[in-house]
């Protein structure tokens, strides 16, 4: 490095005195760094542990001119003592210190922190960084201590044999900084500690909306994390059906610069919406642009919680004053009922209520509805005093529950163990009794809501009110009625019961005498069937032998026409079983008019050329559930008769219809229910009939026709079925003018459930050679069973009796796989067998015969309940599918 003249530089003061001249003789390097370098140039640095300035190393040189040329603050400590050479920037810092810290060791120069800088020399000449930031140190640079704070980075100075010469500190002092962030840490702190000590919620935005700030009540009311809602995240507390509405006026503030202030739902820690105000303002500047928002949140819920329950009284008490006046003034039962079930789900608040009476001891109806319609309970059955219905329905108390699918007493009924589906939605439920003044129950109210907990103690005082006003104006009511009935002529009220009760007995006679015919030709049936099933079955294995064998034409020809025969004598034990209410039906869901327009072809085939038809639907038709296939037999044999009554021809009408038949209708028909019923007429334009015709048309073996032109069981059959099935069946005929025959099946008001056909196609052999436990009495029918089992290729054990069966049970050294049993037997029933076998063999199969069921597996006309049941006589075919469906089921 050389050295030279520094031609007319000279340096600005820092304190803005005019500039100094540096030396001309200084050394190059030291050119440009201001008063520093004119202070390191003027002085005798040979006494100094840094020598000589013209001896010192290049390193030394090329740190001290870059440090002197720089603006930052920065301190150059060399060799081990530290000695101190530093800038322009640095001696600010260093106050009254200045000069004098110029070439002095850094431990002499500051010694209040000498420990702290022999830390970052020993650090620094070690070769490491150090690096501190608003680190507060102690100095006497004005001569009182003062603490000040600084930003410090050390870094190593390499000498010019490349090992740590010195150590370059570059610094800016903070202290103002440090003062300004404190003074504001405090006021934030303070602020803090104000917003959160008021019981409201407190929040700010940026100007564009953005929000950055919620005090603890916030957090505390709302209970989700800290910083989760910052941004657009509180939009999602709001109540879903608030939350379009509250973003739109918040919009409106952020676009128009006007007040926030909104009503709407926020989300409580405990997961329920409450009402607030939100509020908010906005802070200028003094240009008037938008700094910041701040806003609050009240929680007005109670409020609007009082204001709502006062309107609710006032509401309440208007309705009851209403409604009492009403009741006081109606006679009608039918608008007062209305008027009480509408100011019940009025009370309340109740998506839907409802009335339902009870005719003598029959089941509850459906009387009234308010928030509903009719259609709604079209497909379901009426209520029937379950767990959960009867303390309403027997009148000892009312039931009150929050949530139905939580109730003890719920789901515990068939069919659907709880609501069928496409039931009206309901959670919350009430019902209250209505009992008359003689104790008697009237009917009940029940009212209904999807949401639970929407009933409480006040609905429940004000519907035991409202039920005790309307026991009273429906026993006034019926007391007026009943005034009015007994003010009609009593000599008319006389003939007529004399002649009603004339008229019961008699239809109670003909019950009772078809009841009795019923028994016979149901004990005929069943003896006929046991003869029928070894006959048929025995024709059937001549048959299959004459095929075994290649059986010459004649004898197959004899067989064939006495299976017909035989075929022919079923078919009349079936229909004896049908009049006799002793055939097993197979009762489904359906829709009547799409089953009689299915059957159009067939009938049309069947009346001839001569009969035109006509079949008139009624849009809207209930459904009802009955045996499809002899629901059809029915009505083919109707039609047959219809066909019979025209010799000449006419017009055959099917209709279809729904009807009510009331209390009067009942009191003069035995064995009718009054009740919903889907009506089928079919009406002829034949010859008709007279009234003593009518009267014998239902008994078996009865006719009109021809030897050899009918049984005499086609209407006898019908006559069965329909009162099997629950309905009733009407003849209206006049002579010369035609007959109509109605057929009455009782609505269904349950869901309707799918059934699916399952075809089979070939015979059903045994693969795995299956024991079969074969009971019964008849030893020629237990022979062919047998007989057949064995040839399907299944291994057969027999026995006359249950007792029998049960021994060979027993003895059996291995499992039995399927019992069939006859139902009736002497002794022990097919039943009570079957009983008793599955307590010796759990999941033994069941397969059942029979050809006179009577009550042991069949109920109301229906198989019981998982039972499966091949009706005698039973062909070989038939008995092997039944079988084999049996054991794979």
């Amino acid at each position: 490095m050389t050295t030279g003249l520094i031609a007319g530089m000279q340096q600005p003061q820092l304190d803005g005195t005019a500039p100094r001249a540096v030396s001309a003789a200084a050394p190059d390097f030291l050119a440009g760094g201001g008063e520093c370098s004119v202070l390191i140039a003027a002085r005798d640095w040979s006494a100094n542990p840094i020598g000589a300035i013209e001896h010192w190393p290049q390193s030394l040189r090329i740190t001290t001119s870059m440090m002197l040329r720089s603006a930052v603050p920065m301190v150059l400590l060399w060799g081990e003592a530290g000695v101190m050479l530093y800038n322009d920037g640095y001696s600010a810092i260093a106050g009254g210190r200045h000069p004098a810290l110029l070439g002095a060791p850094v431990r002499e120069g500051w010694p209040e922190v000498a420990d702290f800088n022999d830390h970052a020399m020993r650090r620094g000449l070690a070769g490491e960084t150090l690096a501190y930031r608003d680190h507060e140190l102690t100095l006497y640079r004005h001569g009182p201590p003062e603490a000040v704070w600084f930003d410090l980075d050390y870094s190593p100075v390499l000498g010019d044999d490349g090992t740590p010469a010195g150590v370059i500190c570059i610094l800016a002092e903070t202290t103002d900084r440090h003062h300004a962030n404190t003074a504001r840490a405090d006021s934030e702190a303070r602020l803090h500690a104000m917003v959160n000590s008021i019981d409201q919620m407190i929040w700010s935005t940026r100007p564009d909306g953005f929000h950055d700030y919620y005090n603890d009540r916030w957090y505390e009311y709302t209970g989700v994390p800290y910083g989760s809602t910052d941004g657009e995240g509180w939009n999602g507390m709001f109540h879903p059906e608030d939350q379009e509405r509250a973003w739109a006026v918040w919009r409106q503030s952020l676009e128009t610069g006007a007040p926030y202030h909104i009503e709407y739902r926020l989300r409580h820690r405990s997961g329920q919406y409450r009402w607030v105000i939100g509020r908010a303002q906005p802070v200028r500047d003094a240009s008037g642009a938008i700094t910041r928002w701040y806003g609050t949140c009240t929680d007005i819920d109670d409020l609007k919680r009082a204001e709502a329950a006062l309107k609710q009284e006032t509401r309440s008490l208007e309705t009851l004053n209403r409604t009492g006046a009403a009741l006081a003034a109606e006679l009608d039962v039918d608008r007062l009922v209305q008027a009480v079930v509408d100011a019940g789900t009025e009370l309340t608040g109740a998506a839907h209520g409802a009335f339902f009476y009870r005719a003598a001891e029959g089941p509850y109806m459906l009387y009234a509805l308010s928030g509903a319609t009719p259609e709604a309970f079209a497909d379901f059955p009426m209520p029937r005093p379950t767990g959960l219905f009867e303390p309403t329905f027997s009148g000892k108390a009312v039931v009150r529950c929050d949530d139905v699918l939580t109730h003890q007493a719920y789901g515990h009924n068939a069919p659907h163990r709880g609501m069928p589906p496409g039931h009206l939605p309901v959670r919350s439920y009430l019902a209250v009794p209505v009992v008359s003044r003689g104790g008697q129950v009237i009917g009940a109210m029940l009212f209904g809501h999807p949401e639970p907990g929407r009933f409480g103690a006040r609905d429940e005082t004000l519907l035991l009110g409202l039920a005790g006003q309307a026991a009273i104006a429906i026993d006034n009511a019926r007391l007026f009625q009943q005034v009015q009935l007994a003010n009609e002529t009593l000599e008319s009220r006389v003939i007529e019961e004399v002649t009603e009760r004339a008229r019961a007995e008699e239809a109670l006679r003909q019950a009772q005498k078809m009841e009795a015919v019923g028994q016979l030709t149901g004990g005929i049936a069943h003896d006929f069937n046991n003869l029928l099933t070894v006959i048929v079955g025995n024709i059937e294995l001549a048959l299959r032998a004459l095929d075994g064998v290649g059986g010459e034409p004649r004898a197959r020809r004899v067989l064939e026409s006495a299976r017909k025969g035989a075929d022919r004598a079923a078919t009349l034990t079936q229909r004896l079983l049908a009049f006799s209410r002793r055939q097993p039906l197979a009762p489904k869901p359906i829709d009547v008019d799409k089953l009689v327009l299915g059957m159009s072809d067939l009938l049309n085939r069947s009346l001839g050329e001569t009969v035109q038809l006509e079949i008139v639907t009624s849009p809207g038709l209930w459904r009802v559930e009955v045996d499809p296939n002899q629901l059809e037999s029915a009505i083919l044999n109707l039609a047959v008769n219809a066909r019979d009554a025209m010799p000449g021809g006419g017009r055959l009408t099917i209709e279809t219809a729904n009807a009510r038949l009331d209390e009067a209708y009942v009191a003069n028909h035995a064995e009718v229910a009054a009740g919903h019923y889907v009506v089928l007429a079919v009406t002829d334009t034949g010859t008709g009939m007279p009234r003593e015709l009518i009267a014998k048309a239902f008994e078996p073996f009865f006719t009109t026709k021809e030897v050899g032109k009918g049984t005499g069981l086609g209407l006898s059959m019908v006559y069965g079925f329909v009162k099997q099935s629950g309905g009733h069946v009407k003849i209206y005929s006049e002579e010369g003018h035609g007959t109509t025959v109605k057929i009455y099946l009782p609505r269904l008001l349950g869901e309707a459930v799918a059934f699916e056909e399952t075809a089979h196609a070939g015979l059903e052999t045994s693969l795995y050679a299956e024991t079969i436990l074969v009971a019964e009495d008849d030893d020629d029918v237990r022979a062919y069973t047998a007989e057949c089992l064995r040839d399907l290729g299944y291994k057969v054990l027999e026995a006359h009796d249950g007792p029998a069966a049960l021994r060979l049970l027993e003895r059996q050294g291995q499992v039995v796989d399927l019992l069939f049993t006859d139902v009736v037997m002497p002794g022990m029933s097919g039943r009570e067998l079957a009983d008793a076998a599955r307590a010796r063999q759990p999941g033994l199969k069941l397969l059942f015969t029979s050809g006179h069921t009577r009550n042991a597996i069949v109920h109301a006309g229906r198989l019981d309940h998982g039972v499966e049941m091949i009706a005698k006589p039973f062909t070989y075919q038939a008995l092997a599918q039944k079988v084999r469906d049996v054991l794979e089921g």
